[in-house]
């Protein structure tokens, strides 16, 4: 029931959002480079240990390419991505920094349950409560990730889950 309570909420939140609506719908697993070139927002995030920040802070210190991954605990494809983008992030972490940003409207309490101590070693999940996040970029759905340049700016966005193993997608983030 607080899945179905979650997705309900997490849809209400983003179709309320004030933010235009995509003249078409997102294809899912497609690369969209419509937002080409647009800074990260400065949307409040929280990290695992209650310190703030800003998704454009995150990427403005990593001085690399950086994968924004929006996820919640209730999305199944969102749990099925999170061992790829592991496993990316420990083949690329030199080169590349993956931030998963979890839209949970539970908080830490459902995200602890997915990101239990040494479950997902490459990667340090944040939390955007109250989805803050997903409403500014018009998210869709879940999941969605962004990639931003080393320059701090958009390149690319996907909804659902690409096949980061693909050589164009693996071309697209360098």
């Amino acid at each position: 029931m607080r899945v179905v309570i979650g997705m309900v909420l997490t849809g209400l939140v983003l179709a309320t959002s004030g933010s235009a609506a995509p003249s078409q719908p997102p294809r899912l697993g497609k690369l969209d480079r419509s937002h080409a070139g647009e800074a990260p927002p400065a949307i409040p995030i929280e990290a695992q240990d209650g310190r703030k920040s800003t998704i454009a802070a995150v990427v403005a210190a990593a001085h690399r390419p950086v994968i924004v991954n929006l996820w919640a605990t209730w999305c199944v494809p969102c749990r099925g991505e999170l061992p790829q983008l592991d496993i990316l992030a420990h083949v690329r972490g030199d080169k590349l920094l993956i931030v998963p940003v979890s839209e949970d409207l539970e908080g830490w309490r459902a995200v602890n349950k997915v990101f239990a101590p040494g479950h997902f070693t490459g990667l340090k999940t944040w939390l955007d409560q109250p989805g803050n996040f997903g409403a500014k970029i018009g998210a869709a759905g879940l999941p969605v990730s962004i990639v931003y340049g080393a320059d701090g700016r958009e390149k690319w966005r996907v909804n659902g889950v690409p096949n980061w193993d693909s050589p164009e997608v693996q071309a697209s983030i360098e």
